[in-house]
């Protein structure tokens, strides 16, 4: 497979040991990035040319997509995913420190839709998003079906994505004859969170006995945000009066190769810290590893994909170390996001981060990133990462430089494979406040499902 070359173009990193480390790369990197400029002003100006993707004038529709249909996967390749699950080899990663920026509702994890919002505030919150001109009404609202949030339970965003891993779990074990607590304390995964709301989040997982899952197996980050980089006379520094902001989700994948930064929690409650070898050691241990994105509301009615599953341990016997998944754009009412496309530079598909696609317009883009990753023997990709880092592009917030790694780039590290489905449906997420009477409509169905409602009793005790 092609790789990029390591130049200082491209300005992959080595392993960062620590923060301190990572931050004097971020400076190396912006006093590369800003030599030709004389203020902050005019390097953001031309910010859509810096972060484009390099080849951006040589891509061509994707030609190696693999389409999943009913005659893709074998019943040995189904019963393969489900012993990978059931024997705990299946590392899981939970993406918890996201803002609902849009929603002006804080950390996502938390939000609790049934306390948090009502019919007036949903159709206020879809008002301002759309801007003057457009009037969205509550009987609007109400038009939509199962949109009320007072018929919800009153769980939490991030609740609801935990317990749908555990009963989907739970039923899967006892549907093909094994013990669920047993299978669920072979589960291993790492909830990464925000610094703001992590000690509220873990008090959550103690009190909710961790969700049926074994206290040791459920590891924890709390992802580190940094402050913005400034310029003064041509120089570069990390400015400390400035805002801290997180660094993208590329971040997490290069704060898990760094010392001491994922722990479990004790059974005195204190933080039991892994070593950087300790936490690869895990990773050697499983089959494969799938990055779960909170925002994917499919996720709430059935958090494990068998089809993608199964086609992911397949296409590992092929030695890929990643599976993307990417739909089809809508000619009719095309939308922006990542794209897959064919680099004829490197001779391979490959994905683009939607900043990167300067000059690319919407109905240029034939099949949209769904932004759910699968790694294969996940040890590989880890120790890329861990070795070469990732691609460190650029965002301008309040006049400071925050660099943005992104966590697909990865697909530039190792040999990937991008799926589509022959059926693909749109992406269900939720992103915006126009997009929140899909979310609750999803929510309720999630609480209709059959044992839901006492499931979550297990753990939540008593619930309306």
């Amino acid at each position: 497979m092609n790789q990029l070359v390591l130049d200082r173009s491209n300005l992959y990193f080595s392993l960062f040991p620590d923060h301190l480390s990572y931050i004097d790369s971020c400076l190396e990197a912006a006093s590369y990035k800003l030599k030709d400029y004389d203020n902050i002003s005019d390097f953001e100006n031309d910010l859509a040319n810096i972060n484009a993707y390099e080849h951006i004038d040589a891509l061509e529709n994707p030609k190696n997509l693999i389409e999943l249909d009913d005659k893709t996967l074998t019943k040995g390749d189904y019963i393969k995913a489900i012993k990978c699950l059931i024997e705990g080899k299946v590392f899981a990663e939970h993406f918890a420190a996201g803002e609902a920026t849009r929603l002006k509702l804080g950390t996502k994890f938390l939000i609790n839709v049934q306390k948090d919002l009502s019919i007036d505030k949903i159709a206020a919150l879809i008002n301002q998003e759309k801007g003057e001109g457009t009037m969205t009404s509550e009987s609007l609202i109400r038009m939509y079906p199962c949109c009320n949030p007072l018929d919800l339970l009153p769980l939490s965003l991030g609740v609801r994505h935990m317990l749908q891993y555990s009963y989907d779990i739970y039923m899967l074990s006892k549907r093909f004859g094994y013990d669920p607590q047993e299978v669920l304390s072979k589960q291993t995964m790492l909830i990464v969170l925000n610094e703001s709301t992590a000690e509220m989040i873990i008090d959550e997982f103690i009190t909710n006995k961790f969700y049926g899952f074994a206290r040791q197996n459920v590891l924890f980050m709390i992802q580190e945000s940094y402050h913005g980089i400034n310029l003064k006379n041509k120089e570069v520094f990390y400015d400390r009066h400035t805002p801290k902001r997180l660094h993208n989700h590329g971040h997490i994948a290069i704060q898990q190769t760094m010392f001491n930064q994922i722990f479990h929690i004790t059974e005195n409650q204190n933080r039991n810290y892994l070593t950087c070898d300790q936490f690869g050691d895990i990773l050697k241990n499983m089959e494969i590893k799938i990055s779960y994105n909170i925002e994917d509301l499919d996720y709430l009615t059935g958090s494990i994909d068998h089809e993608a599953l199964a086609l992911a341990l397949k296409k590992n016997n092929e030695h890929y170390n990643m599976l993307m998944e990417v739909v089809p754009n809508n000619p009719d009412s095309p939308q922006k996001g990542g794209m897959a496309a064919f680099d004829p530079i490197l001779g391979q598909d490959v994905m683009i981060e939607s900043f990167q696609l300067n000059g690319i317009e919407n109905h240029q883009i034939q099949f949209l990133n769904k932004n759910i990753n699968y790694y294969l023997t996940p040890y590989i990709a880890w120790e890329m990462v861990k070795t070469q880092g990732l691609k460190m592009h650029v965002a301008i917030k309040d006049g400071f430089i925050y660099f943005q790694p992104v966590i697909g780039d990865i697909n530039f590290l190792v040999k990937t494979a991008i799926f589509t489905r022959k059926n693909a449906r749109p992406i269900k997420a939720w992103k915006s406040a126009s997009t929140t009477p899909l979310a609750i409509n999803c929510m309720h169905m999630q609480d209709k499902q059959k044992g839901f409602k006492e499931y979550a009793r297990l753990f939540l005790g008593l619930i309306s």
